[in-house]
C-alpha cells in the first residue's frame, strides 16, 4: 500500500532555516508577533454591534471561545445578544456564508440551530477588519445523556440534520481528511520543533504506525457517504432545556461520513458505549439510515482528534489567549501523556469493531 503522507524526509531534530524552535519561544528567546485579535477591543465590540443599529448597554461578557472571539453584548431594553468575531485568515467569507446558509437550512427544516441574525438581507459583517455575525442568545446546559430517551432524541436530530446535509454539497467547506488531521497535524509538530528532543524518534515512529492503520481502517470502511454535517458535535456545542437539545456552532461544519457526527457523544467503555450507540442509532434509525460499516472510523476518528488538538495548539501559540488558557501545553510531561495516550488509541484501532448495543 502506498503511503498518502509523510512525517518528514529530515532527520529527526533537524530544522529548516526559517524555523524558530517551540523551545525558543517557550523559554523567552523570541516573542510571538502581535496578534491580530489584541484590537479586537471593548470599544470595537460595541461599534460593531452599534453599526448594525443595536443599542449597546455596554456590558460585555467574553464565552468561552479561543478559535473565534464570542462575546455576550448587553443592549438598552432588549435580550443580549451573542457577538461572533472570527479568526482573522481562517476562513474566506464564501466558507463562512455557507456556514450561516446551512444553519438557516436546518431552521427552514424546523431542527433547533441557533442561526445568526440577518439584516437587510445579510448576516456576515465587518468592523476595524474583523468579519462578525450576531446571534440571538440562547440558554440551556451541558446534554448528560444519561439516558436511552435522550440518547435516541439526540439521534433523531442528527438524523434529521444529516438527512438536509445530504440535499445539497458545500463548495467552500473542508472535507474531512485523515491526511490532514493527521499527516500534516504531526508533520508540523515535528518540522516546528514543538517536540521535546528525547521524544522526537519515539513520536515520529508512532505517528508513522498510527497513520498507517488509520489508512487502513478508512480503506476498509470505504465508500462511505460523504455528507454536510455539523462537524464538531460535542456536548459543549448542544444545549439542553427542557424541549430538548439545541446546536450551536456550525464554524466547524464540513462534508464527511455521518459518524463524525455521532462518534464524540460515546465514552467511558467499549461496553457503555455500545449501548449508548444502540440508543442513538434507534433514535437516528427512525429518521435515516446509518451505514454500520462507518463504525470502524470511530477510533480513528478519536485519534486524528487527538493529533490535531495538538497541532492546533501549537498553530494558535502567536495568540496571546493560548499561553494563558493552556499554559501546560509544550512541557515535556505533556508530550509524554500525549505520546502514551496515542499509544493506547493504538490498542483501541486493533480491537474488535465497536458493537451497537
Amino acid at each position: 500500500m502506498k503511503p498518502l503522507w509523510r512525517i518528514s524526509d529530515a532527520p529527526a531534530g533537524s530544522r529548516g532555516p526559517s524555523v524558530t524552535p517551540r523551545r525558543a519561544i517557550l523559554d523567552g528567546m523570541t516573542r510571538p508577533s502581535a496578534h491580530p485579535f489584541v484590537r479586537l477591543t471593548p470599544d470595537v465590540v460595541i461599534e460593531a454591534i452599534e453599526a448594525l443599529g443595536l443599542d449597546s448597554d455596554g456590558r460585555i461578557l467574553a464565552l468561552n471561545s479561543y478559535e473565534n472571539r464570542v462575546y455576550q453584548v448587553g443592549l438598552d431594553g432588549a435580550e443580549p445578544v451573542v457577538a461572533k468575531f472570527y479568526r482573522p485568515g481562517r476562513w474566506s467569507v464564501p466558507a463562512i456564508l455557507e456556514e450561516h446558509e446551512f444553519a438557516f437550512e436546518l431552521t427552514a427544516a424546523e431542527i433547533p440551530v441557533v442561526a445568526p441574525i440577518e439584516q437587510g438581507g445579510r448576516t456576515l459583517f465587518e468592523c476595524q477588519g474583523f468579519h462578525y455575525c450576531v446571534y440571538p442568545r440562547r440558554g440551556g446546559r451541558w446534554p448528560e445523556l444519561d439516558g436511552p430517551e435522550d440518547r435516541a432524541w439526540m439521534g433523531r436530530f442528527l438524523a434529521r440534520i444529516h438527512l438536509v446535509g445530504a440535499r445539497r454539497r458545500f463548495e467552500h467547506r473542508p472535507t474531512l481528511s485523515w491526511q490532514a488531521l493527521g499527516g500534516d497535524s504531526s508533520q508540523y509538530l515535528l518540522t516546528q520543533g514543538w517536540l521535546p528532543s528525547h521524544l522526537e524518534t519515539a513520536y515520529e515512529s508512532l505517528v508513522r504506525d498510527l497513520l498507517g492503520l488509520i489508512e487502513q481502517r478508512f480503506d476498509e470502511a470505504a465508500p462511505y457517504r460523504q455528507q454536510r454535517l455539523h462537524g464538531d458535535c460535542h456536548a459543549g456545542n448542544v444545549l439542553w432545556t427542557d424541549a430538548g437539545p439545541h446546536f450551536v456552532d456550525l464554524d466547524d461544519c464540513m462534508t464527511g461520513p455521518a459518524v463524525q457526527d455521532l462518534w464524540m457523544l460515546l465514552s467511558g467503555t467499549p461496553d457503555e458505549m455500545s449501548r449508548q450507540l444502540g440508543d442513538t442509532l434507534d433514535g437516528y434509525g427512525q429518521f435515516a439510515d446509518f451505514d454500520p460499516r462507518e463504525l470502524l472510523l470511530v477510533e480513528p476518528l478519536r485519534t486524528l482528534r487527538m493529533m490535531n488538538y495538538a497541532a492546533w495548539l501549537a498553530r494558535r501559540w502567536d495568540d496571546p489567549a493560548f499561553p494563558r488558557a493552556f499554559p501546560w501545553f509544550g512541557e515535556p510531561r505533556y508530550w509524554e501523556q500525549h505520546i502514551l495516550d496515542l499509544r493506547e488509541q493504538f490498542g483501541a484501532m486493533e480491537e474488535p469493531t465497536l458493537a451497537i448495543g
